[in-house]
């Protein structure tokens, strides 16, 4: 019989002030770290606008991201995106003022198409292709969308009439200065405060075994998805910590014989498409981005990704059956 009257003590109070404690050092480093990414980059932006280079680079882009229903500078967004991250890109997108189905419709090419530098490399050591990686992520970007394109409704007033008349229309450098300093101030008190309560999150999953059963839970629907039911963990790794920051637990898991190197690639396809279900989202959804365009398109573009390469893996041994 248990007598130790400390085993009686509830452990939520304890357990969740260390998550706490534990969260806040790392979670300020990481957002002075995106800050001093996101700050400078956006700073750029309002430069190139205001001196009117912002312009020549929409005309520029503007027929091939005309087909996508949105406007020139759009470019820039997406390649801040693909270059950076997140962070970096939602800067952009309120520095440049873009609102409605344009920023729709680039929410999901950014989230599907970001930090390609740091993740595809990752995703290489695990034992996918660089370049795959990245046409992979590139495809499923303008895929998704065009799709959007289609399927969602017209704003009232076109966003991209909007985004052009705010470029096009400066009321002077110190005006510019004045407005783009209030509207970074908010959005750094954002990124510190959306940090922070992720990684308490993060830890409060991990402390409490929440994150081991949502990978048992998830085992037979991400089999219907393609990806290997070994790799159902990982799949909740790279969607609350993403490829980035998850990048050592993916690594350790193949490095130590837990997943072949086919099941990490089928993994990997899906992840590229797919991940950060959790943060990245949540960052879209704070500036009024629907949740279901940006996140079941994901799912679906990956599945679709999946089973693909898993018939092009069958290909090669069917063929040789038959000669």
């Amino acid at each position: 019989m248990e007598t130790d009257p400390t085993a009686r003590r509830p452990v939520w109070p304890g357990t969740l002030k260390r998550c706490v404690v534990e969260a806040v050092p790392p979670a300020l480093r990481t957002g002075r770290w995106l800050l001093s990414i996101t700050v400078p980059v956006s700073f750029a932006v309002l430069l190139l606008k205001t001196t009117g280079a912002l312009s020549l680079l929409a005309k520029l882009f503007a027929p091939i991201f005309a087909l996508l229903g949105l406007p020139g500078e759009s470019a820039i967004v997406f390649a801040t995106a693909c270059l950076l991250n997140i962070y970096s890109c939602i800067a952009v997108i309120e520095t440049l003022g873009m609102t409605g189905r344009a920023v729709t419709i680039l929410a999901l090419m950014c989230l599907i198409s970001h930090n390609l530098p740091v993740e595809s490399t990752v995703q290489k050591k695990t034992g996918s292709s660089l370049l795959l990686m990245l046409a992979v992520r590139l495809t499923a970007s303008f895929a998704g969308g065009f799709a959007l394109h289609l399927l969602l409704p017209p704003d009232s007033v076109p966003s991209a009439a909007l985004a052009a008349g705010k470029v096009l229309a400066t009321p002077g450098f110190f005006a510019e200065l004045q407005a783009w300093a209030v509207s970074m101030a908010y959005l750094c008190v954002k990124i510190m405060v959306l940090v922070l309560l992720l990684m308490i999150l993060q830890r409060i999953l991990e402390a409490f075994g929440i994150t081991g059963r949502i990978s048992r839970w998830l085992k037979y629907p991400l089999t219907l998805l393609g990806v290997p039911p070994r790799a159902a963990f990982l799949w909740v790794v790279a969607n609350t910590l993403g490829l980035a920051y998850g990048a050592g637990v993916i690594l350790d898991h193949v490095s130590r014989g837990q997943l072949t190197r086919a099941e990490a690639d089928l993994l990997n396809h899906h992840i590229a498409i797919s991940h950060s279900l959790l943060e990245d989202t949540l960052l879209f959804v704070a500036i009024g981005v629907s949740v279901w365009w940006i996140t079941i398109p994901r799912l679906i573009l990956a599945g679709i990704a999946v089973w693909l390469k898993r018939l092009a893996d069958g290909l090669p041994r069917r063929r040789s059956l038959v000669s």
